[in-house]
């Protein structure tokens, strides 16, 4: 029996930049039931930050995040974290009213964006139909950050050993009990661990976690979303392109090494899983490339599926569960996990350790409130939720 002061289950961008600030209050282990980090989720996604999904709420925790990216601290990283790339919502004319929702939302949080017309975004990404029947308006932020997930994951990782914390991955929980003031876990493994505070951060898992600890679930909803990579057309430079996604959601692309990726924006229900992608979902992403462009599929060169989880808000929740003393909540990241870890990273810090809330997100509009699981608790399981990208 290793016995820690804080056991974190799951090794995924959220589990493991909570860990990593930890490590300033005492010894931490991080347990992961995959071979690799952030295999299911923080691994699978294209990896950019950006003030066109989400809530006020996921807005302000992606521009408290900011800084540390075009910022990192000294010594996280050896390569940037981010590279600009301008991002680009497009309208149809059905559309927009959503996009006028959208910039009205986004210029809460950024003066770097603009409304450009129809040829302005052709200039910006020659395959795009605009005019009559295609996209007619649009908002181009050029904020927008690529994030590099694995340089992330790796960093966090490198941080919570170089604290003295532990990184333990292959490790599936068999079995997870009270006893007195400390949660016990045992792995498929045989080895076991045992603190006072237990951070769930099981990503689609969560709710299986909490069922074997005996707490109350926070009504976890993992969500597959499929993404398709085809080749450009012969000659054609798309590393300029723009990351460009519809005002209606249900569309996306952006260039990754001389390729393109997209997505319908799909949100499949499932059970935690490793997701794959379906026949039909990958013909849908081809079919929505083509209708918002002017590219022929001609052969997907890759296609993968990951989770993107949610819990009824859709707002990242993270605090100590109100039926179970020392049972930390770390869940609901759904698509924005990567962009947010920063500021949830503190947030995690604070909320288990007493520390106090800082100015900066208030000003932001988050509250200790906006994360805390009892909001979850005081509502139907399945309420009402806004659509995100």
């Amino acid at each position: 029996m290793t016995t820690v002061d804080f056991l974190v289950i799951g090794g995924g961008v959220a589990g493991l930049s909570a860990a990593a600030r930890l490590t300033r209050h005492g010894r931490v282990v991080v347990i992961e039931a995959e071979e690799a980090l952030g295999y299911h989720s923080s691994g699978r996604s294209v990896s950019f930050s950006h003030y066109g999904i989400g809530d006020a709420a996921v807005r302000g925790l992606t521009a408290y995040s900011r800084a540390f990216y075009e910022q990192q601290p000294e010594g996280f990283c050896p390569t940037p974290l981010c590279r600009v790339m301008p991002s680009l919502y497009l309208g149809t004319e059905e559309m927009l009213p959503s996009l006028e929702a959208l910039y009205q939302g986004m210029a809460v949080f950024t003066d770097a964006i603009e409304w450009v017309s129809d040829a302005e975004m052709k200039a910006l990404c020659p395959a795009l139909k605009t005019g009559p029947g295609g996209a007619v308006r649009g908002i181009l932020d050029t904020s927008g950050l690529k994030l590099d997930s694995d340089a992330l994951l790796q960093s966090f990782a490198r941080a919570l050993r170089a604290a003295d914390g532990e990184l333990l991955q292959g490790r599936r929980v068999a079995s997870i009990q009270r006893r007195g003031q400390d949660w016990h876990v045992r792995s498929e493994t045989g080895e076991s661990w045992t603190a006072p505070v237990l951070v769930n951060a099981a990503g689609a898992w969560v709710d299986k976690i909490a069922a074997m600890a005996g707490v109350a679930p926070i009504g976890l909803e993992p969500k597959r979303r499929t993404i398709i990579v085809v080749d450009p057309p012969a000659g054609t430079d798309v590393r300029d392109w723009p990351f460009v996604h519809t005002a209606a959601s249900d569309f996306y692309m952006l260039p990754e090494a001389g390729q393109i990726l997209a997505s319908p924006v799909d949100e499949v229900p499932d059970d935690p899983r490793d997701a794959q992608p379906e026949e039909y979902d990958i013909a849908f992403a081809a079919d929505r490339l083509q209708h918002y462009t002017t590219l022929s599929v001609s052969r997907i060169a890759h296609r993968w599926a990951g989770l993107r989880s949610f819990v009824a808000d859709r707002v990242p929740t993270a605090g100590f569960a109100p039926d179970a003393p020392g049972f930390f909540w770390l869940a609901g990241q759904g698509g924005y996990g990567l962009q947010t870890a920063p500021a949830m990273a503190e947030i995690v810090e604070l909320l288990a350790t007493g520390g106090d809330w800082p100015q900066g997100l208030t000003d932001l509009g988050v509250l200790p409130e906006t994360v805390r699981p009892e909001r979850l608790f005081a509502q139907p399981k399945h309420s009402a939720a806004v659509r995100t990208g």
